[in-house]
């Protein structure tokens, strides 16, 4: 029995029926696999992610976090979906029935994952006809973006001929602890708990030393704080209906853009096209604000020990946008300084040993208080947080397959709340990345409008890097002639 983390317990307490609190998405596999095929699959390999099968015991009257257990009940049936997409079976066909899986909480009395088998896919664009997705989801309590990142490696297979894996060891059942028990355990937590507030405060004290060393002796300006980001129509009161779609782009023809800004990174290409498309979007609807937006950009405090380690191991850089600059290249080149300044302050801070404090909250005081922020829409008072998220997650640069159906393209989607009802998941598969905006339908019910926006405004920095490219090239075949 394992008991939550503090970051962890953070996204059941956030969590209502109208803010579900899970990341997963869609892929696409080439081929006509049949649902039998999948589901017996998934059966041979499901016991090689512990948390697959375990589900929540929660402490009587919410008084501590609750603990991860394996399910006595466990049932495959009730985790692995089957559907076929209505005719034509086109991507505005899938994207709905994502939408409409992503818009639902899991069921807490069981494991806490659901996979949808999708079947019909016979007019998508660059899809052979016949092909199958899955839709997955899986809660944000058991899993961030890294460790689901490390279960799709557990599902795929590097080659078409799908590998061995060991088979399930049987083990005694762990007896589901009673209420007294449980009630033993949160009893000594709160009395050792308070051990921890020392060691966090020296940490903290060690953290705002080195964040003043860095403003006052080097004059680098502290990166934006939350709750002083501009409003835009994405950072108001969510609603349960979710939004979702997907772009794809060519990862060599992103990387080349990077090479006109000395220095600059896959990641801060990629905020750039992220921060040209909202630009766009917002441009376009007359709502655009004078100070950049704010995202927050996950960063993985994973070790090389912790790496197929499940739970939330992440902290967080806030970046600015740049989204009031027009100039693409002059948006890159503010991105990449801002992205080195928030490295520099996510260094300093440690931030892995200060995710502590989220231990020292009490869970049930913090649902209340997270019920009680929602039911009160408090959100339309105060500046948001941060405008949006903006998650990148590596994966491999190889073809990936599942029962020897190779895996097309990888789309991901994660959790939105009141005042932040925007997220972008980004995801890098054989070539290719894709950028999936997540939103609520009140807030954004045009989010097929910023994926295009997405798609635009790549087009439009890469053509901005081949002008220079191209003027400078002028410039010094017109040198050398002298």
């Amino acid at each position: 029995m394992e008991e939550l983390s503090g970051l962890d317990a953070t996204f059941l307490f956030l969590e209502t029926e109208k803010v579900p609190m899970h990341i997963g998405g869609v892929c696409i596999m080439e081929g006509s696999m049949k649902f039998e095929e999948f589901y017996e699959f998934m059966e041979k390999r499901i016991h090689l992610v512990s948390k697959l099968t375990e589900r929540l015991v929660t402490v009587p009257l919410s008084l501590d976090r609750p603990y991860w257990i394996e399910d006595p009940n466990f049932d495959l049936s009730l985790h692995i979906r089957h559907m076929k997409l209505p005719a034509p079976g086109s991507w505005k066909e899938l994207r709905y029935a994502a939408s409409q899986h992503f818009s639902t909480c899991l069921d807490r009395s069981r494991p806490l994952w659901e996979f949808i088998f999708v079947e019909g896919l016979d007019n998508v664009s660059q899809v052979p006809k016949g092909s199958v997705a899955i839709i997955t989801k899986v809660h944000h309590s058991g899993f961030d973006g890294k460790s689901g990142a490390d279960l799709m490696a557990m599902m795929w297979d590097v080659t078409p001929k799908p590998r061995p894996v060991p088979a399930k060891v049987s083990k005694p059942q762990e007896k589901i602890p009673g209420a007294m028990n449980l009630m033993a355990r949160s009893a000594y937590n709160l009395v050792t708990i308070p051990g921890k507030l020392p060691g966090l405060l020296w940490d903290t004290g060690k953290a705002t030393l080195k964040a003043s060393y860095l403003s006052r002796v080097h004059g680098i300006k502290m990166p934006t704080l939350p709750f002083r980001a501009p409003k835009t129509p994405f950072n108001g009161v969510v609603e349960q209906e979710r939004k979702w779609n997907s772009a794809l782009l060519e990862i060599d023809r992103v990387k080349a853009i990077r090479k006109v800004v000395d220095g600059a990174t896959l990641n801060d290409v990629i905020l750039a096209i992220c921060g040209g498309a909202l630009r766009q979007y917002l441009l376009a609807k007359g709502e655009l604000p004078e100070q950049p937006l704010v995202a927050m950009v996950p960063v993985s405090t994973r070790s090389k020990d912790e790496k197929n380690a499940m739970g939330n191991q992440v902290s967080a850089m806030y970046i600015q946008l740049a989204t009031n600059e027009a100039d693409p290249i002059k948006r890159l080149e503010k991105i990449h300084v801002n992205t080195l300044v928030g490295k520099l302050y996510q260094e300093a801070i440690d931030a892995k040993s200060l995710m502590g404090y989220a231990d020292l909250i009490p869970f049930g005081l913090a649902g209340v208080a997270s019920r009680f922020y929602t039911r009160s829409a408090l959100a339309k008072w105060h500046k948001p947080f941060f405008n949006l998220v903006i998650t990148n997650v590596p994966g491999p640069n190889i073809p990936l397959y599942l029962g020897g159906h190779k895996l097309l393209t990888n789309m991901g989607t994660g959790p939105i709340f009141d005042g932040m009802g925007l997220i972008m998941p980004v995801l890098s598969y054989d070539g290719t990345i894709t950028i999936s905006p997540t939103s609520s339908a009140n807030l954004m019910p045009d989010i097929d409008v910023l994926t295009k926006c997405i798609l635009d405004s790549a087009n439009e920095l890469e053509a901005a890097v081949q002008k220079k490219q191209a003027n400078m090239a002028a410039f010094n075949a017109l040198l050398n002639e002298k």
